[in-house]
């Protein structure tokens, strides 16, 4: 019974004439292990839900990941040039800006990095893995 309620909340939609947009009358799950969209590159992969109007991504980089090395080729730029918003879930990578400025990135950190050019990296043994919250639509891209 759960099943059918469950069904028949995501399958009513309404159309908003007044505001030009679809609004859902139900409650919508998603998860990482079915994205909507995943970027892979060598060492790493960016996968992507959108929900809610939001596009989400999560990031996993292997050990020995660099931005510069390893998405710059398919991103068709030298250095990384978008606006983040994340939250690191785990292992540790830096956010180096063109300034020369260099960002630790660790579990339980929310992070900003604005859109100037900067490059990243995996730093030890663990793979990294980050929440983005803003710039998931046009990372790797």
């Amino acid at each position: 019974m759960l099943k059918d309620v469950w069904r028949d909340t995501l399958l009513f939609e309404r159309r908003s004439k007044k505001e030009g947009f679809r609004k859902m009358t139900g409650v919508i799950l998603k998860n990482f292990e079915e994205p909507d969209e995943t970027r892979v590159f060598e060492k790493g992969k960016f996968e992507i839900a959108r929900i809610g109007g939001l596009t989400i991504g999560r990031a996993t980089y292997q050990p020995g990941w660099k931005w510069s090395v390893h998405v710059a080729p398919q991103a068709g730029t030298a250095l990384c040039e978008v606006e983040h918003v994340g939250l690191v879930i785990s292992g540790h990578a830096v956010a180096a800006m063109s300034d020369g400025k260099i960002v630790e990135l660790t579990p339980g950190q929310l992070f900003y990095i604005p859109a100037v050019p900067h490059d990243s990296w995996v730093v030890g043994d663990e793979p990294y893995v980050s929440l983005h919250f803003m710039g998931a639509e046009q990372y790797s891209k």
